[in-house]
């Protein structure tokens, strides 16, 4: 599942580069060693580095603005960017020149925000800062996030591109995860297609470089707390949700039961009903349940208009004939969004009946007031 690490660009931000001829993919076997889940170091990390038996060189310190450490008897050290099995390697040589065969413990104590791109099918697409988090998922009466010890950080490239992105555990406490990325995006819309969740990683340029990319069954992470489909993120990472060329209700109705998207839509209903104004309806609700919310049309009413501004900038409009049976998902009774508009139409009846009002009730004013002021002078 996962796609091939390449030496090339992305196409498009998204899908990878075919390499040029001639530089082919990267030698799996001479990068076997290499992580595709390798933490880059980053300023406002902390890091606990611990020097074997010599306390006066060990401590807990943090990556500055400028990207270095500050440690004792090596002063400053450019750390940002690196992995932390880099660092440690680097500061090893480095302690050479005052330790006699040191030894270094190096682990991380803080994690910086990260910064991630969420497209594709979500309601928000765009940047999104990022905390570590616990227990970023809840589905009714579970918790799902808890146990599962991480082993990514024992992975290779090789297992990565024989899928293994997306079928291993992991821990969540430390970094957030996709869930937490959509989330932050303000969840999914009708046409997100959870089944189809791609994540795309750029590898660390002192281990050759390159992006890395896999794809997810969202899905099962919402139904059933299946995290091994809930990858934790890192910076830079770019997660898109394909678009589903039909409305997936009851994957709305599923993510509404959890904490991924807002629980309920406010949509807009006038015209001919008993309580226009905004209505509040639970996710994946149609269009019949706005106007029953609505106190349900008025009499003599005419046909129904349905409006939506999508967000490629066109408008979705429908005009149709109210049917209070007509199925979800129905061209007359659409599943709705957010800000979708709904106006209950006047019948031609009641139409003539107000064009009659508004003619007739200026004269009506003139007759009281003559008969006022003649009531008056008759005394």
């Amino acid at each position: 599942m996962a796609l091939p690490l390449l030496a090339g660009q992305l196409s498009g931000g998204f899908a990878l580069a075919q390499p040029a001829k001639g530089s082919g993919v990267i030698n799996i076997e001479q990068r076997r060693q290499v992580r595709y889940d390798s933490y880059v170091l980053g300023p406002g990390d902390g890091l606990q580095i611990e020097v074997i038996d010599i306390p006066e060189l060990s401590g807990t310190y943090s990556i500055g603005p400028d990207g270095t450490l500050y440690l004792p008897r090596l002063r400053a050290v450019y750390a940002s960017g690196l992995t932390i099995e880099t660092l440690r390697s680097f500061l090893t040589q480095q302690y050479t020149a005052l330790v006699k065969r040191p030894r270094l413990y190096v682990r991380p104590v803080a994690y910086r925000p990260i910064r991630v791109y969420v497209g594709g099918e979500v309601k928000r697409p765009g940047y999104y800062q990022l905390s570590g988090v616990t227990g970023s998922f809840q589905q009714p009466g579970n918790v799902s996030n808890q146990g599962s010890k991480s082993n990514l950080d024992n992975l290779s490239i090789a297992e990565a591109q024989s899928g293994n992105l997306a079928s291993s555990p992991f821990s969540q406490t430390a970094l957030p995860t996709v869930f937490d990325a959509l989330r932050n995006a303000q969840g999914l819309t009708p046409f997100s297609d959870l089944r189809k969740v791609s994540v795309t990683r750029k590898l660390p340029e002192d281990e050759g470089g390159g992006k890395v990319r896999t794809e997810l069954n969202f899905l099962g992470v919402i139904t059933n707390g299946d995290e091994s489909q809930n990858l934790r993120l890192f910076d830079g990472d770019v997660v898109v949700v394909a678009k589903s060329d039909e409305i997936l209700r009851d994957q709305l109705l599923k993510a509404g039961q959890t904490n991924i998207s807002p629980q309920f839509v406010q949509v807009f209903v006038s015209g001919r009903v008993k309580q226009p104004g905004p209505q509040i309806l639970p996710q994946a609700s149609t269009l019949n349940q706005a106007l029953i919310s609505a106190g349900g049309p008025k009499f003599l009413k005419g046909k129904v208009e349905f409006v939506r501004f999508t967000r490629e900038g066109e408008v979705d409009r429908r005009i149709f004939n109210y049917n209070p049976g007509a199925a979800a998902e129905n061209f007359s009774n659409p599943v709705l969004m957010a800000g979708d508009i709904i106006r209950v139409n006047e019948s031609v009846l009641t139409g003539t009946l107000n064009v009659i009002d508004e003619v007739t009730t200026p004269f009506a004013g003139v007759f009281g007031t003559y008969a006022l002021i003649k009531g008056v002078g008759g005394f």
